[in-house]
């Protein structure tokens, strides 16, 4: 099930970026996967669905196809595996069934006390969600635990991916049904992808609701929601922590972004 904490203070927020769980060698290894949004009332629905509704199943691969065909100019190693271009595809805004996470805790308050128009800052609630992904390994067919076994690791690569599902999409789907889901590590085809800590959930046909999967499926789940009167706050706490657009959009782009909010004028 999935568990509701409201935060209205700032040291409610230390569990949200403290609360790790120690190993057998002492160490914080932490299996949690953090995704921050600026609403608490948006869902986790995939950009896909959000894009091609109901006709998601029919639209997938031939829209997964024409970006190969079209970007293949640009890099030719698009056509190496279909699960290359669907992530690259997610990192340029193309829509996948994929839904990004992050493996910090910073990296996710960042995108949930951040607003694309700041005067919405202070109105709207927003929020933090927290995965366990060891929970959600556990609900994988035994092919797929053996391979992160064997590689000592709690998230699939990209040639993972490749080689398990044999470059199939069906496959995946017919693997995991309507009963699990895996995590991928995208590779690090530029520094957004590494400062943002990335990773995603793919999501298999049989799972076309994420926050119903993990009420059901999981145990450990968190939604942590951020009251609106802490979020300005937030936003200038982060900003002494070297955590902000800057640092989370290497380039112009993310200076631009940053400067802007910098000299917002704030409303009295």
């Amino acid at each position: 099930m999935i568990h509701v904490q409201y935060i209205h203070s700032l040291d409610e927020i230390t569990e949200l970026l403290f609360k790790l769980d120690k190993g057998s060698d002492g160490r914080h290894r932490s299996s949690y996967y953090y995704r921050g949004m600026p609403d608490k009332d948006f869902d986790l629905s995939t950009s896909l669905s959000r894009n091609c509704g109901d006709l998601s199943d029919i639209m997938e691969l031939p829209m997964l196809e024409s970006f190969k065909k079209y970007v293949s100019i640009i890099d030719p190693t698009i056509n190496e595996s279909i699960w290359k271009a669907m992530i690259v595809g997610q990192h340029h805004g193309l829509p996948t069934r994929l839904v990004d996470w992050t493996h910090s805790a910073l990296v996710a308050l960042h995108f949930a006390v951040t607003e694309t128009n700041l005067d919405d800052l202070g109105s709207r609630d927003c929020v933090v969600w927290k995965i366990d992904v060891k929970e959600l390994n556990r609900k994988l067919p035994e092919k797929y635990i053996d391979a992160l076994t064997q590689k000592k690791t709690l998230t699939f690569s990209l040639q993972m991916l490749t080689d398990i599902t044999n470059d199939s999409i069906e496959e995946y789907d017919q693997a995991m049904g309507q009963e699990a889901l895996i995590m991928v590590e995208p590779p690090s085809i530029d520094q957004r992808i590494v400062t943002q800590y990335s990773f995603f959930t793919l999501l298999p046909k049989g799972v076309n609701d994420l926050e119903q999967f993990l009420d059901q499926h999981t145990d450990n789940t968190m939604k942590y929601v951020i009251d609106r009167s802490l979020r300005w706050e937030l936003r200038d706490i982060l900003d002494q922590m070297n955590m902000n657009e800057r640092t989370i959009y290497p380039g112009i782009d993310g200076i631009a972004k940053w400067l802007a909010r910098q000299y917002y004028t704030k409303p009295v």
